[in-house]
């Protein structure tokens, strides 16, 4: 009976992949894609993916574009074509039309073990559901009562620095990235859910918290190559086969969701407003309160399983890119000194440590830079979707097809993954000039015409996406941005601990700094860090 069960299984199987196998080939041959202009594929396996891995963001997706154009195919994984195109008439379609245009199933299957069903994995209404009951949480009014979470968390880590400085006579050399993954796992505990993690206070021999361990050890192992894991992307019969660390990292997180929503609960019900000291500033709270309001109709109110799915987004959302983006901060400004030493006047002639978000806003320079670190740096280089239904696509500029034959619109077909290139888009010479590649704050003082056709939610730019799932949380991360770049630098001067030469990137959902002479030790930034002598 079994070697039968065991043979039908196996015939099942064999079936069901020379389908997938057949559907590939036909779909490849008849796709509508296959007369774009593009680069030809240099992996049998893995397309052009393996090349834009390498690249280090060196101009690769660059030079395509000034080469082929602004729409041409791009090969993914086993050669599929893939849309890649920085036609910002196409992209304002892409983004807004988020019922055609979702992630993947494959892509929610693995960003879900991290997150859950929360606001970065679902669609459709379930998505609109979430997104506006959270909306009310991440207003101008919440997050400037959430500033001085941030101004003080940045102070702490600034003393810390400043300290280290001290005991190594004036000058330290930092690993500046793991200090400030603590910085914003510090802010995000408390601003996000009154949750103290307490990570740049923590001794070496301290017992790491438990959300946060949970967090980093699926984080980390989600976002390293797994074969099963990518089997698990492309072949749903593969999810079946259990993972032990990701359940008992998805209980931990869980068994804490509940706990953080029932205070939440408890202390709304208790106190119930937005006084100084109270529980509900943070965002959870926020949230739990917006979802439990009187006038919100029970059709509406989130599920407690999806209230407690925000606790991991937020951590992903509110943590890993904010850090990210503070670390390509202090880079850049190790590259241009001239820069570094402008910023440091502005934020000293501001006499106190403590600004408000009104009074960070007010820094004319300080957006400068935040705002061209974001375009030159954005910690998501891409975004794709996949194409639900079949679609028409009218471009800003017309392509020529491989034939020669000009087209001013692209026939899309169901299944079609879709590629918006974040980086590529926001360096385009086109838009920014020849100088695209460079770190220079000097030219957001003047508007950017070319930008403004740009569908960004933040600065025309594509770093926090636009649309129906525009990034949620941007005021948030810029002001956090902001407080922590305003108190290092004002206190703080930074040098490059490594020759320039040594320095790329690697990318794990987010694209961060490492050094290519020790690549064992991960993603880093070495600084020299001295304190600042008036």
């Amino acid at each position: 009976m079994l070697p039968k069960l065991a043979l039908s299984l196996a015939g099942t199987f064999s079936a069901y992949t020379l389908f997938r196998i057949l559907k590939f080939v036909y779909d490849e041959l008849t796709s509508p894609l296959r007369s774009l202009p593009g680069p030809k594929s240099t992996h049998w396996f893995f397309g052009n993916l393996s090349e834009m891995a390498d690249d280090d963001n060196l101009g690769l997706v660059e030079g395509w574009v000034q080469q082929y154009g602004q729409t041409m195919r791009v090969h993914r994984l086993l050669g599929q074509s893939s849309l890649h195109t920085t036609d910002t008439k196409a992209i304002h379609h892409f983004l807004s039309n988020t019922q055609i245009y979702q992630k993947s199933e494959g892509a929610r299957y693995n960003l879900g073990r991290i997150v859950g069903p929360g606001l970065l994995v679902v669609e459709d209404d379930v998505h609109k559901q979430q997104r506006k009951t959270m909306n009310p949480a991440f207003g101008a009014p919440q997050i400037r009562e959430l500033t001085p979470i941030f101004t003080a968390t940045s102070i702490q880590l600034r003393d810390i620095w400043a300290a280290e400085a001290a005991k190594s006579g004036g000058v330290a050399r930092i690993e500046v990235l793991s200090w400030l993954n603590k910085a914003t796992l510090d802010i995000i505990g408390l601003a996000g859910f009154n949750y103290k993690i307490n990570a740049l206070g923590a001794d070496a021999d301290d017992a790491p918290d438990e959300l946060v361990e949970a967090f980093d050890r699926l984080f980390t192992s989600e976002t390293t190559f797994s074969v099963m894991r990518l089997l698990q992307f492309m072949f749903p019969v593969f999810r079946y086969i259990g993972d032990g660390l990701l359940r008992a990292c998805q209980d931990t997180m869980n068994r804490i969701g509940r706990r953080l929503l029932a205070d939440a609960q408890r202390e709304i019900w208790e106190n119930g407003s937005f006084e100084p000291g109270t529980r509900a500033r943070d965002l959870f709270s926020l949230l739990v309160r917006a979802n439990t309001a009187k006038d919100l109709p029970a059709h509406q109110r989130l599920s407690d399983e999806d209230v407690i799915a925000q606790v991991p987004t937020f951590l992903v959302a509110g943590h890993e890119t904010t850090s990210t983006a503070v670390t390509w901060v202090l880079f850049a400004l190790t590259q241009n000194i001239a820069a570094q030493k402008r910023l440091r006047e502005e934020v000293l002639a501001l006499s106190t440590d403590t600004p408000t978000m009104e009074e960070l806003d007010a820094l004319p320079y300080l957006d400068c830079v935040v705002r061209e670190t974001m375009r030159l740096h954005a910690p998501v280089p891409a975004s794709n979707r996949i194409a639900v239904q079949d679609d028409v696509v009218h471009l800003g500029t017309p392509f020529k097809d491989t034939r020669g034959v000009l087209h001013e619109a692209i026939r899309i077909r169901k299944g079609t993954m879709v590629t918006i290139p974040i980086l590529a888009l926001n360096r385009d010479v086109e838009i920014w000039g020849p100088d695209a590649m460079e770190f220079r704050p000097e030219r957001w003082e003047a508007p950017i015409p070319n930008a403004s056709p740009i569908p960004g939610v933040w600065g025309h730019m594509l770093t926090f996406l636009g649309g129906p799932r525009s990034c949620i949380g941007f005021r948030f991360s810029v002001v956090e941005m902001k407080a922590l770049i305003f108190t290092l630098i004002r206190g703080l001067e930074f040098e490059l601990a490594v020759p320039i030469a040594e320095m790329g990137k690697g990318t794990a959902i987010v694209q961060r700094p490492l050094v290519r002479t020790d690549v064992a030790a991960g993603n880093q930034l070495p600084l020299l860090v001295r304190p600042v002598v008036l």
